[in-house]
């Protein structure tokens, strides 16, 4: 027993070490609480293999750490998608009250005698955030994607032409291949920390009231907090640079990096002529590397004649 309390205290000491040395307050802090929760863990394991095995982990966070604080991209790009919910449990936690509409009226079974034959139910938010090449690891998606999934056969469809040939769909596999293609879709997407709005215009002679400013936009994540905001900060260029500039302008590469993959989910209020909405932005400092989602249309005859025809007279000249 004493054993096993010191090999998780030397475990705990090298992990804190590592953690000391990280360069912000809120990376500090996320994984001193995943520390705590690591080493405690294993502790209170009484399964020798079970507890060797969290011990493993922990030992392989504490590794990404070091290789982070000693400048390597890849491991610290991971210790930002950890600590700002990229990937891991903290992705899940913030996509969770996305899945759902509390206010949305239940969709009828498509098995008129089965209600846990209901289609999936597709919020605002996730389907702003579906529809959108800033917030999706592949391309977006159409909104015809979510009320006929491409996976479904034309067959699904009771007007279709094949469906009066071959007869009905089944409709067992229709709610099966709805529900498959909810789940695989949405977890390609890069979940947003909160859920900001934007101000409506304020009327002439209006004492302050936030005209349109919905009361019942959801808080998810870290909503109410600065999170989004001193992240934003970190991308931009201190005022004093001397000393470790080489080292600032790394870190702000990277923060810029990460913010390229935070969307920004922003509830837009109703105005005059345009109706209230969501919206997918990135910040203004992220860095758009990565592909937006659209592919470049393919190349006409006329582009191939043109191409050949400025290739032979390049090579002629």
């Amino acid at each position: 027993m004493k054993h096993r309390q010191q090999a998780i205290a030397s475990v705990y000491r090298s992990y804190i070490r590592e953690i000391r040395r990280l360069p912000h307050a809120y990376l500090r802090q996320v994984f001193r609480l995943k520390a705590e929760d690591g080493c405690r863990a294993a502790l209170l394991t009484e399964c020798d293999d079970r507890r060797t095995g969290k011990l493993k982990r922990v030992s392989k966070t504490i590794q990404q750490l070091r290789a982070a604080n000693n400048g390597n991209h890849q491991a610290f790009n991971r210790i930002l998608d950890l600590a700002y919910g990229r990937v891991g449990r903290l992705r899940w936690e913030l996509m969770e009250p996305l899945l759902s509409d509390p206010n949305a009226p239940l969709p009828p079974p498509i098995i008129p005698s089965k209600e846990s034959s209901r289609p999936p139910i597709y919020s605002q938010e996730l389907t702003a955030l579906l529809t959108s090449g800033l917030s999706r690891r592949k391309r977006p998606l159409v909104p015809g994607d979510l009320s006929f999934p491409p996976i479904l056969p034309e067959r699904a469809d009771p007007n279709s032409s094949d469906a009066q040939i071959l007869g009905p769909f089944s409709k067992r596999r229709e709610v099966n291949a709805r529900w498959k293609y909810f789940g695989q879709e949405w977890k390609k997407v890069l979940p947003p920390l909160q859920i900001s709005v934007l101000p409506s215009p304020r009327k002439v002679g209006d004492q302050g009231s936030d005209l349109g400013t919905p009361t019942a936009v959801r808080k998810i994540g870290f909503g109410g907090t600065t999170v989004l905001e001193e992240l934003v900060q970190l991308t931009t260029k201190p005022k004093d640079t001397s000393g470790a500039f080489l080292q600032r302008r790394w870190l702000r590469r990277r923060y810029q990096e990460l913010l390229g993959r935070l969307p920004i989910l922003t509830f837009i209020s109703a105005q005059t002529k345009k109706p209230g909405g969501f919206s997918v932005s990135l910040a203004p400092n992220a860095l758009k590397a990565r592909s937006q989602g659209r592919s470049l249309p393919c190349a006409t005859d006329e582009d191939v004649a043109w191409n050949q025809k400025v290739s032979s007279e390049h090579v002629r000249h």
